[in-house]
């Protein structure tokens, strides 16, 4: 008997296979223990363990035990066992990365047409989405129709048009920013046309925004704290100056 021999219980737990099984394979003549202890249990050796190894991953690749049979007995040397069980691995893998890539197709195209989670939505704004300010707001707002009609609008919005909105918000800001970095007064065109922009995105995206009901956010804009320090962080000044072209801008259509 060779060092290598492992006795049937052995063999079952290192290549993760029942003792049944084993048995099977045995009674069929597929893989049979050669050679026996002193105490006249039946062991396998290293001949023996690389046929099963064979059997195991032929198994594994879906081959009958028959057609297995018939590869293991013929005249082909091991070597071109191993070749033809590494195509048919690589054929294997190559089919998975095509279910994994349908997988992927699937999945992009579920969560491009669903509405954007909260977490999505943090990953987004970053500090600039809550959903402590997102309660706040609607027990301060619930009750208009603003907020309905902006309920109504966004509770459909996808990452996708959320990524959209924020990129506005931002092209929207950075007008402000130019046209002041610029020396243009709030009441200048290039300070009304950043404000004209800013409230046809709010009209567009989330509610109806008339001029007048602009002018009311640009007073909230340095009303609120939370809003002037979001202006302020991004230059000294900027609330007041976007609540007056605000105000520039309503009064020019008013007009």
């Amino acid at each position: 008997m060779t060092t290598e021999a492992l006795t049937v219980g052995q063999v079952a737990k290192q290549y993760g296979v029942t003792v049944r099984t084993l048995h099977h394979y045995d009674e069929i003549g597929l893989v049979r223990p050669s050679e026996r202890t002193p105490a006249g249990y039946r062991v396998y050796t290293q001949q023996d363990l690389e046929r099963l190894a064979l059997v195991v991953l032929y198994r594994r690749l879906g081959f009958a035990l028959d057609r297995i049979a018939t590869l293991l007995d013929g005249s082909e040397p091991l070597v071109d066992h191993l070749r033809r069980q590494r195509a048919a691995v690589q054929a294997r893998i190559e089919e998975m990365r095509q279910v994994v890539d349908a997988i992927d197709t699937m999945m992009e195209a579920e969560m491009s047409e669903r509405p954007a989670t909260d977490a999505e939505l943090k990953v987004i704004f970053g500090d600039g989405y809550s959903e402590e300010r997102q309660q706040e707001a609607e027990e301060r707002w619930g009750e208009s129709g603003a907020w309905a009609q902006s309920a109504a609008r966004t509770k459909r919005y996808t990452t996708a048009d959320w990524t959209q909105i924020k990129a506005e918000m931002e092209s929207s800001t950075l007008a402000f920013v130019a046209a002041m970095d610029a020396g243009e007064p709030p009441t200048s065109e290039a300070a009304m046309e950043a404000a004209e922009a800013a409230r046809r995105h709010i009209d567009s995206r989330f509610y109806d925004c008339s001029h007048e009901f602009h002018r009311m956010l640009g007073d909230m804009y340095v009303a609120d704290p939370r809003f002037t320090a979001t202006y302020e962080a991004i230059r000294t000044g900027l609330a007041q100056y976007v609540r007056d072209a605000i105000h520039a801008n309503a009064d020019r259509h008013a007009q």
